[in-house]
């Protein structure tokens, strides 16, 4: 197969299904051959991104990702597409073990919100994510490039909401909380007076997906990553 690219998913599976989705959809096909070559690895069993970073497991994703890369570097994919915001704290190490480019979906949601934001100074951004993703700095780290955006912690109360939604919710029980979702978003926006959430967790992209909120100041980062492959893979 020539020209294709490697999912990294499975992290977790419902979140990888609707990136498909998603890319399916965006995709201007009218016949099979109009689809995307791809690979999707959906490794379920990497273990919790989370939990390592917070140091409430000492069970390491880092060997699992790298196995995955050192197998499929040789099939040589155009790039590769990390689909678990979380797992960007391990980027630099999994982009050291090949040449292969991976593509960093945090960045380009940064990229994004300073986009939509550009005639806003100071404009408050909150990203929404699980704990270990907030912990990471893979997002702080980007935004920090664009010194016009104020980046807004969530509080504990909203944390735990959306821990709860992404944990409790969606990868327990397979349950869509529209309910939830809507009320972490206007809490971020109303309440927490911010001009711009990203959507930092592929979970929370699922729910948007789901019961999309139409507003240009969310910014979901699979769907950024969604676009950023049809821009490389020229269907766009």
């Amino acid at each position: 197969m020539e020209h294709f690219f490697t999912i990294l998913g499975g992290m977790g599976t419902m979140a990888t299904e609707s990136f498909v989705r998603i890319l399916n959809q965006r995709t201007p096909a009218h016949r099979d051959q109009d689809y995307l070559n791809y690979m999707v690895l959906n490794h379920a069993t990497v273990p919790d991104r989370t939990a390592y970073i917070l140091g409430e497991s000492s069970d390491n994703p880092l060997p699992a990702l790298s196995d995955d890369i050192q197998k499929v570097t040789p099939l040589h994919p155009d790039f590769f597409v990390l689909t678990c915001n979380t797992a960007h704290y391990f980027y630099d190490e999994l982009q050291s073990q090949t040449s292969i480019p991976i593509i960093h979906m945090p960045r380009l949601a940064a990229q994004k919100v300073a986009e939509v934001c550009r005639d806003m100074p100071n404009a408050r951004v909150m990203v929404l994510a699980t704990k270990g993703t907030m912990q990471s700095g893979v997002y702080s780290k980007e935004l920090e490039k664009y010194p016009q955006l104020e980046v807004v912690e969530p509080s504990d109360e909203l944390q735990d909401k959306v821990m709860s939604l992404i944990y409790d919710d969606i990868k327990e029980h397979q349950y869509l909380n529209n309910e939830k979702f809507e009320s972490i978003i206007h809490q971020a926006m109303e309440k927490e007076h911010c001009d711009a959430v990203i959507l930092g967790c592929t979970e929370l992209s699922l729910m948007q997906e789901h019961d999309p909120i139409p507003s240009d100041y969310v910014i979901d980062a699979q769907s950024e990553l969604a676009d950023e492959v049809l821009r490389r893979q020229k269907k766009v």
